[in-house]
C-alpha cells in the first residue's frame, strides 16, 4: 500500500455498478465494528474511572449487541473469565456514559462466554504468532473484536496507535472460528501499516482527503471504515479513497457514506494526480 494527501476535494459522481450490494454489506460491517470498538472505548473510560478497585483483577472487555440492538460492553474476572465484573449498556450508538451499570449479575451468559473465549484465543495467537504471521510495530497495541454472526465466530484485530495525531490503517487481522471455537482461518486485511497524520498543523493548507492502494483486497475493508469513524472527529480530512485493481472506494467521513466506482467510470469523471510518497 501506498498514500497520500490531496489538498482538494474530488467531485463524487461515480455510481455503484455491480458493487452495489458488497458495498452495502461492506458499509453495515463497517458501522457494526465502529459501534461495538466505541462502546469499548466509552466503557474502559467509565470503568477506570469509576472502578479502580478492580483495576488489578480484569482480565479483559469486550463489547457486543443485545436482542434490542443496545450495545453491551462487559469487563471480566482475570482468572475467572465466566465472571463479569460490570456490564455497561450504551444506547445503538454508543454516547460518553452507559445508560445502564450493572454489578449484581456477574455469571457470563453462553454469548458472552462464547466471545470472551475467542477473544482470548485470538490473544493467544498472537502470543505465540506462529510463522511470523502477526507483525508488531513500535508505539502500538492490538484491538480485539469478537463477532458472532449467523452462527459464524470471528475476531478482528485492529491496530491502534500511541502517538498523537497519528491514524494508523492496516496491519489489521480476521480470525474465524468453528462451532467448537477452534480457528479454522487468519487473514491479513491489508499487506502493511500507514500512518496518517490527523491534522497537517498549517491552517492555510489542511489535509482534505487521503488515500491508499490495496494489494490484498479489491475494496476498502470494513476495519478501514471503522477506523475512520473513530477518528472523524479527531482529524480535519473528510474523505478517503481506496484503490483496488478494478475500483476506487471513496468513504465520506462526515455523511458515512461509502461510493464504489470501477475505474473506467472514475476516470470519466475525476482528475486525480496520484503522488506517491
Amino acid at each position: 500500500m501506498k498514500r497520500f494527501f490531496v489538498s482538494f476535494a474530488v467531485v463524487l459522481t461515480m455510481t455503484t455498478f455491480s458493487f452495489g450490494q458488497k458495498t452495502d454489506e461492506l458499509l453495515e460491517e463497517g458501522k457494526l465494528l465502529y459501534r461495538l470498538e466505541k462502546a469499548s472505548w466509552y466503557g474502559s473510560d467509565f470503568f477506570y474511572e469509576h472502578f479502580q478497585h478492580k483495576r488489578e483483577i480484569v482480565g479483559g472487555y469486550l463489547s457486543y449487541l443485545n436482542e434490542n440492538n443496545q450495545v453491551i460492553n462487559i469487563f471480566f474476572e482475570k482468572d475467572n473469565p465466566s465472571r463479569i465484573l460490570v456490564r455497561f449498556e450504551f444506547d445503538s450508538l454508543p454516547q460518553t456514559n452507559p445508560i445502564i451499570i450493572d454489578t449484581i449479575n456477574t455469571m457470563a451468559t453462553e454469548q458472552e462466554i462464547e466471545l470472551i473465549t475467542i477473544r482470548q484465543d485470538a490473544i493467544q495467537k498472537i502470543s505465540e504468532n506462529k510463522n511470523r504471521f502477526f507483525r508488531f510495530y513500535e508505539n502500538t497495541s492490538y484491538n480485539f473484536i469478537p463477532l458472532i454472526r449467523n452462527e459464524i465466530k470471528q475476531v478482528f484485530i485492529l491496530t491502534s496507535t500511541q502517538v498523537p495525531n497519528i491514524i494508523i490503517i492496516g496491519n489489521d487481522y480476521l480470525l474465524t472460528y468453528n462451532s467448537e471455537n477452534n480457528l479454522i482461518k487468519r487473514e491479513k486485511l491489508h499487506k502493511s501499516i500507514l500512518k496518517f497524520p490527523g491534522k497537517s498543523g498549517n491552517p492555510e493548507n489542511p489535509i482534505v482527503s487521503t488515500y491508499h492502494i490495496h494489494v490484498l483486497s479489491e475494496l476498502i475493508t470494513s476495519t478501514d471504515i471503522c477506523t475512520l469513524l473513530l477518528y472523524k472527529d479527531f482529524i480535519e480530512w473528510k474523505q478517503h479513497y481506496v484503490f483496488g485493481k478494478k475500483s476506487v472506494s471513496v468513504f465520506d467521513l462526515e455523511k458515512e457514506e461509502l461510493i464504489v466506482s470501477t475505474n473506467k467510470e472514475w476516470n470519466k469523471t475525476n482528475r486525480f494526480e496520484r503522488n506517491k510518497q
